[in-house]
């Protein structure tokens, strides 16, 4: 008899718990089940899943980023902003940011500092810099980003197309190719990385350089979406992208992260709260409903690894 392997069953479980919610949305409300329906259910899943993969890139190298709420924020802002206005500027105040965080990563690493303390106090930083950008809600959506974000594909709405996209990318960027081994390798086992020739340096700042992108492109899409922002506007993304990449089968140490199981993961929690937007429920329930969902899988994944272990000793 072949058994499900350990990687098959942490991607396994985050699409059962997607499955068993969309079930469960299309019996409590069948009108759902349409293209309509879909897009008003996924449409903030883009952005999510950006920021997830993100934060899955930070995870990897055994690092955790506070940050991620107020620098997709902040992104957001630049984004309505001076990518409005003044796209050349738009630009380089992006690349700067992503430039900023491949140093943070060399900092931390050189300095042998907590990530947790670092990403913690640069979310002031970038806090501060989005409310000098917009006091204020405001701001505008290029017309380019806003077409993106807007636009209908047939049969599947574009926030399914687009997350299927992301997957697809990330898994050949970090599965697939020698520098996501590398990465991993740096989250798995760094001595013998060194001990092979490679920077350890180089790669922590090629893995936080990745995550800055994916968190800039996860703010642009989230512009794109609401045609304004603020500086508060992504501020959940912390404990979303976190909850995200655990959902779908990454860990906090070892270099063990899913791609594909991230972005299932940050579906999984976009169902979850557009669904009881959709039934006008009290924002408070649902991010209740959205950790009431990672206990349950993080319980079956226990579950699951202690079945594992005894089958292993017998």
């Amino acid at each position: 008899m072949i058994r499900p392997s350990s990687s098959t069953l942490r991607l396994l479980i985050p699409a059962l718990s997607l499955a068993v919610l969309l079930v469960a949305v299309f019996y409590l409300q069948p009108r759902a089940m349409s293209y309509v329906g879909l897009n008003l259910l996924f449409n903030l899943a883009v952005p999510i899943a950006l920021a997830t993969i993100a934060q899955m890139m930070i995870m990897s190298v055994n690092d955790l980023d506070l940050s991620m709420g107020t620098f997709v924020s902040f992104t957001a802002c630049v984004a309505a902003t001076y990518l409005q206005s003044a796209p050349l500027l738009g630009i380089l105040i992006l690349v700067a940011a992503i430039a900023v965080y491949a140093v943070m990563g060399v900092i931390i690493y050189v300095r042998d500092l907590p990530s947790i303390v670092v990403t913690l106090g640069m979310s002031f930083v970038w806090g501060g810099f989005a409310v000098l950008l917009l006091p204020a809600p405001g701001g505008t959506a290029p017309d380019w980003i806003r077409w993106l974000m807007t636009s209908k594909p047939p049969l599947v709405p574009i926030a399914i197309v687009a997350s299927v996209v992301i997957a697809l990318i990330s898994h050949l960027i970090v599965m697939r190719s020698s520098f996501g081994v590398l990465i991993r390798g740096v989250g798995g086992n760094q001595r013998s990385l060194e001990r092979a020739g490679w920077s350890v340096v180089a790669l922590r700042a090629s893995a936080y350089g990745l995550a800055g992108l994916f968190a800039v492109l996860s703010g642009i899409a989230l512009v794109g979406l609401t045609t304004s922002a603020d500086a508060n506007i992504a501020l959940r993304y912390t404990l979303l992208s976190i909850a995200g990449v655990i959902l779908g089968g990454g860990e906090f140490i070892g270099g063990r992260v899913s791609p594909i199981g991230a972005v299932v993961g940050a579906l999984t929690l976009t169902l979850a709260g557009s669904f009881l937007s959709f039934l006008r429920i009290s924002p408070d329930w649902q991010i209740g409903a959205q950790g009431a969902i990672l206990i349950i899988v993080l319980a079956l994944r226990l579950l699951l690894n202690r079945v594992e272990k005894r089958e292993k000793q017998s």
